[in-house]
């Protein structure tokens, strides 16, 4: 008996080789929908233990979730507040470069994106450096008159005027071919950020393939986006017409509601959660609730 025990073992063993371990690694998202009927008890608050809360105008310009390309403008009160310049913080640039003294990045940004660097070395993938952070409107509009349309966006019109993107690079090779590039495609959904212009996303963003550039969106929206391989701007339009979602992912649980915010308003959320808003930058507000 104990030789049969054995030899499975054995055959187990010699075939793991030939699994793809990755696929363990993907995001499990389950997905529930909800009728007009459903959305409208949660929206006028008939829901029992729930309460209001206030939703201004300016929020549609705060937060995660924002849209930001050659429609939709950053708007000052979309910046985040907590740039800091990079170098000057040991305590997060020890596990990876960056090309000079003057690269600015949200410093809770800068916090996710070392964490993110932290798991990457664990798995051997360890030459990253950040090549751009956030910009401000005079130096993007420098960019832009340098490298022109071609290369560059106007001030106002990058994402990199927000704080909530850097480019990121390898001190190797280029990202496109680089370990440090497949394993962010791979693996920065896990912390909150995208690939925010893939190879097959040109038409829907505008903009060609950036292997370097990531975004913070934040979790669950970054696991909904790679399961259902959605840019930004087609997770948002997936919102909009879906209007709330229930999605259950490794084995945590989140609702995700937009409202369209013409005024001030209010919304109705569960009692004793932790919740998250963010505008998107549009017409509208997206709640998530962690359950």
């Amino acid at each position: 008996m104990k030789k049969w025990v054995f030899l499975l073992f054995l055959i187990l063993f010699l075939s793991l080789p030939f699994i793809k371990i990755g696929s363990f690694f993907e995001p499990k998202v389950v997905i529930q929908k909800y009728n007009q009927s459903e959305y409208d008890e949660i929206k006028d608050g008939s829901s029992k233990n729930t309460h209001k809360i206030e939703i201004t105008k300016e929020q549609i310009y705060q937060g995660s979730l924002l849209l930001v390309n050659s429609e939709y403008p950053v708007h000052p009160e979309s910046i985040k507040s907590d740039v800091i310049n990079v170098s000057t913080h040991n305590e997060l640039v020890r596990e990876f470069g960056v090309i000079d003294n003057e690269i600015y990045l949200s410093k809770d940004i800068a916090s996710r994106f070392s964490e993110m660097i932290t798991a990457a070395e664990k798995e051997g993938v360890r030459n990253f450096s950040i090549t751009s952070g956030y910009r401000d409107f005079e130096k993007q509009d420098m960019l832009y008159q340098e490298m022109g349309s071609a290369y560059a966006l106007p001030a106002g019109y990058s994402e990199h005027n927000l704080g909530l993107s850097l480019d990121v690079g390898s001190t190797h090779k280029k990202m496109a071919v680089a370990p440090e590039g497949k394993w962010i495609e791979k693996n920065a959904w896990k912390f909150g950020f995208i690939l925010r212009y893939p190879k097959d996303k040109t038409e829907v963003t505008g903009i060609q393939f950036e292997p370097w550039h990531i975004r913070y969106v934040g979790f669950p929206h970054s696991a909904i986006m790679k399961e259902k391989n959605f840019a930004l701007e087609e997770y948002l339009d997936y919102l909009k017409e879906e209007k709330h979602i229930s999605a259950k992912i490794s084995g945590e649980s989140y609702t995700i509601t937009y409202y369209p915010v013409s005024q001030k308003r209010a919304i109705n959320v569960k009692d004793n959660s932790h919740y998250e808003i963010s505008g998107n930058n549009m017409d509208g507000v997206i709640v998530t609730v962690y359950e």
